[in-house]
């Protein structure tokens, strides 16, 4: 019996996986940042799966990763939901969206392309977008700085002039950071050690 309500729960949570993953994916344009704050929305405030330090965690990891954002977070997500079948069904609900999509627009290519309207929809998402971005951008600013370390603000400080104003690559800044963050925990480890 016991086993039997344990299969049912993991089935709901296979179930809304999905279907959140899904919905998601099919209503986020513009890009890795604008899912993973739609992800935090639903994940964290919504359904309360995960908190809001460890959706800063599978964003941390999702962005140092190969791959697509949403498919790298949606991975562990998934996985620390329900196992590989989590893992697996949150990347079918997320990259399936993207693939119709895109299979109907290469289909009706010429069509869109010379559209006028679609080409003013588009104009217009692209705000709502930066938007959306600016938005996960402040969120993240926030999560470091309320850690008042001194350490993570110059990073995040430099990173932002780093990658803004002299146009240094956002994957050798990430490298980085990652670098540093490493060196400051075996640091932080040693100096534990030695009290």
């Amino acid at each position: 019996m016991e086993n039997m309500k344990t299969e049912q729960k993991k089935s709901t949570i296979l179930k809304q996986l999905f279907i959140s993953n899904f919905l998601l994916s099919s209503c986020t344009f513009g890009g890795g940042f604008v899912i993973v704050s739609l992800m935090k929305k639903k994940f964290c405030e919504e359904l309360q799966w995960i908190s809001e330090d460890e959706m800063l965690d599978i964003t941390a990891i999702a962005q140092s990763s190969p791959g697509p954002i949403p498919v790298n977070a949606s991975v562990i997500l998934g996985y620390r939901m329900a196992g590989v079948t989590g893992a697996f069904i949150a990347v079918l609900g997320t990259i399936l969206p993207p693939m119709i999509i895109i299979s109907i627009i290469s289909y009706y290519y010429v069509y869109f392309k010379e559209n006028r309207v679609i080409q003013i929809a588009l104009q217009v998402m692209r705000a709502g977008v930066a938007a959306v971005i600016l938005d996960v951008v402040i969120n993240l600013a926030e999560k470091v700085w309320k850690t008042k370390r001194k350490l993570y603000l110059v990073m995040m400080i430099t990173a932002f002039i780093a990658v803004w104003i002299f146009d240094i690559s956002a994957m050798l800044v990430i490298l980085v950071c990652l670098a540093i963050g490493v060196i400051d925990l075996l640091l932080d480890k040693k100096g534990r050690q030695e009290h």
